[in-house]
């Protein structure tokens, strides 16, 4: 099998391109850099990295020749952008994706994987939604609404006769995460994070990155034609996560929880100050917004494609000894550059 794979050099994709080359299959990863130390990573797993960007269909269509499998993966995950982030993050979700699909279409590719995200179906309220679920709220973030109008293209795509998968993953944990998540974890570990939270008992499906990774693999060689799988795991409310991250070493080793309205009065001057240090907006109004009930069921992954995951505890645990590790490779650096992932 000859896989054309975008963002392999992410986050998600890193284990994703490791998950499809141990399946011994040719995986061909499209980079915007070559010469990146990212890229260096995959062409030394095995891969060949080609140059080319998402947003440029035609290097899309010279890297994607001769492939019988495409898997795009590459997407942008922020909360609190601003209006450039914005216009970049439409960008690279919507027109990336359009781009990445038709050029599959154009070339006849037999099989397509998209990897889209469970928050296409936004809050879930006390239920477990699954696949045949239907969006009852308005998205509450940017990031949901270019991803749901990127999940729709897929769809009509499907109804137009493409050989199209779709992948949805929950909420990705893991080391050296780019995500809100992981500027916590990191803050938390650094011991500069505030004994404060909020919304604590809001959910939400959290998944390890390699067992998501995995779990895209297996829809890719396994997953049947037309059909959308959820890739989420252990179901968990926050204060529980946060009760496992004290059994570590780190800023707090109990929590205040403020009411929402309150944690968005003293939050709200963080998104400009954090864009100003040259970090991400991790803490927003978009990332309290986001603290809402999201619980995915991955059964029919787990039926159809024998995907399996670690526990919720296990997840937050493998994470925070994986990040206490690599604070050993960070000495010398500053505090704000021991928040950011690690370019290693």
């Amino acid at each position: 099998m000859k896989v054309f794979l975008t963002g392999g050099t992410g986050f998600i994709g890193q284990p994703l391109t490791q998950a499809l080359l141990d399946l011994g299959w040719a995986v061909r990863v499209l980079v915007r850099h070559p010469e990146s130390p990212q890229a260096a990573r995959l062409t030394a797993l095995g891969a060949q990295c080609v140059q080319g960007d998402i947003l440029d269909p035609e290097s899309i269509k010279a890297g994607m020749e001769g492939a019988n499998l495409v898997v795009h993966n590459a997407g942008m995950y922020e909360l609190g952008v601003d209006a450039a982030g914005r216009k970049r993050m439409a960008d690279i979700n919507e027109r990336g994706t359009e781009n990445v699909l038709l050029a599959a279409k154009a070339l006849g590719i037999p099989r397509t994987v998209y990897v889209s995200t469970a928050a296409y179906w936004g809050e879930t309220g006390d239920e477990v939604w699954d696949e045949t679920a239907v969006r009852k709220v308005p998205s509450g973030n940017f990031y949901e609404d270019t991803k749901t109008r990127a999940h729709d293209f897929a769809l009509a795509q499907i109804r137009n006769g493409q050989p199209l998968i779709i992948v949805c993953p929950g909420q990705v944990i893991g080391p050296n995460d780019h995500s809100v998540f992981g500027y916590f974890i990191r803050m938390y570990l650094n011991r500069i994070m505030p004994p404060f939270g909020w919304a604590p008992e809001a959910v939400n499906t959290y998944t390890y990155v390699d067992d998501m990774a995995n779990g895209i693999a297996l829809a890719a060689q396994k997953g049947r034609v037309g059909e959308t799988y959820i890739i989420a795991g252990e179901i968990m409310t926050k204060r529980t996560l946060l009760n496992i991250w004290t059994q570590k070493p780190g800023a707090a080793q109990s929590w205040i929880y403020l009411p929402v309205w309150l944690a968005k009065i003293m939050f709200a001057p963080m998104a400009p100050l954090l864009r100003w240090l040259k970090l991400p907006a991790f803490i927003s109004s978009e990332t309290i917004n986001g603290d809402v009930n999201r619980r995915f069921s991955s059964a029919k992954a787990q039926q159809e494609l024998g995907w399996t995951f670690r526990s919720g505890e296990q997840i937050w645990l493998d994470t925070l000894t994986k990040e206490q590790a690599l604070l050993e490779k960070r000495k010398g650096q500053t505090l704000l550059e021991r928040l950011k992932p690690l370019e290693e």
